[in-house]
């Protein structure tokens, strides 16, 4: 029951998004996500604990439960934005996302798909990467998205047909998703892989941001049986319906030794990449599950 009424209450945000200007969409999507906030006190917790270990444990207090908001806040506008890329697409208002989109490192991209093997872009939980996605779509990249079922699966297929229309190419994950990925980068096209969380729990030991956890294994992997290049991408918000993407240089990632000592030290690489675009803009970084094993 309470997984049908979660569908419904996201179908019904969808209306009530493409209903109202972006100009008023964006603060009453902002408004929403601090209200709901109160109501989330787990969620709030692991908030306030990530924002301690972005920050160097800098904020408290006052400033502490603001920037707990203002998450909160960044997490209303990544489900709006989402919510109307689809119809943006359908009503050909897609080429808009070009004159809203601001990308440092294009360049990397490139010459990526110029080399033929494809790319295995890596991101954290930051922003608002569907958009940035439905903006390579739009410059001829169609992204290859492996994203986490979720139920129930009405709810599972509605979101991945909404990241259909805007030019993704959805794969669950699961046990067919190696190969799906295998096969699109063999094609030269791009991969995405949101990689700030273990989901599946058999991931590989890091230390991030200075606690020991698990991190996936697979843009690692990928890269080092592929040889497609490994790029980095932190998306952020900007004011006014706007983005900005920070596209890295392609990470090392030749073979030095054993491939799972090569796997380690390429995901420890890239956890030190994401805690420098999470400490961008900690505020828009929405992981509210636990993640570190004192989270537990």
């Amino acid at each position: 029951m309470f997984h049908k009424a979660s569908y419904y209450a996201y179908r019904g945000g969808a209306v009530l998004a493409n209903v109202l200007p972006r100009a008023v969409a964006i603060p009453v999507a902002e408004t929403i996500g601090r209200a709901l906030a109160p109501a989330l006190p787990a969620r709030r917790r692991m908030v306030a604990r990530n924002l301690g270990r972005a920050t160097h444990g800098q904020l408290s207090g006052l400033a502490l439960q603001r920037a707990v908001s203002d998450t909160f806040a960044s997490y209303g506008r990544y489900w709006l934005e989402l919510f109307r890329l689809p119809q943006d697409a359908r009503s050909g208002r897609a080429g808009s996302l070009e004159s809203r989109f601001e990308a440092v490192g294009w360049e990397h991209v490139a010459e990526a798909l110029a080399g033929g093997k494809g790319i295995v872009f890596a991101l954290p939980h930051l922003g608002g990467f569907d958009f940035a996605a439905a903006w390579l779509a739009g410059r001829g990249v169609r992204p290859t998205v492996v994203v986490e079922a979720v139920e129930p699966p009405e709810l599972f297929a509605w979101f991945a047909e909404a990241r259909r229309e805007i030019g993704m190419d959805v794969v669950p994950l699961g046990p067919d998703a190696g190969k799906r990925v295998l096969r699109a980068l063999k094609d030269n096209r791009a991969v995405c892989l949101v990689s700030d969380r273990d989901l599946v729990g058999d991931g590989v030991p890091v230390t991030f941001f200075g606690e020991e956890t698990t991190l996936p294994a697979g843009p690692a992997t990928l890269a080092l049986r592929t040889g497609a290049p490994l790029i980095p991408v932190g998306m952020y918000f900007r004011p006014h319906g706007r983005h900005f993407a920070r596209i890295g240089p392609p990470m090392p990632t030749e073979r030095r030794g054993r491939l799972r000592d090569d796997v380690a030290r390429i995901t420890q690489d890239l956890a030190c990449r994401f805690e420098e675009l999470v400490r961008v803009a900690p505020v828009q970084w929405h992981v509210m599950q636990p993640n570190w094993p004192s989270d537990r």
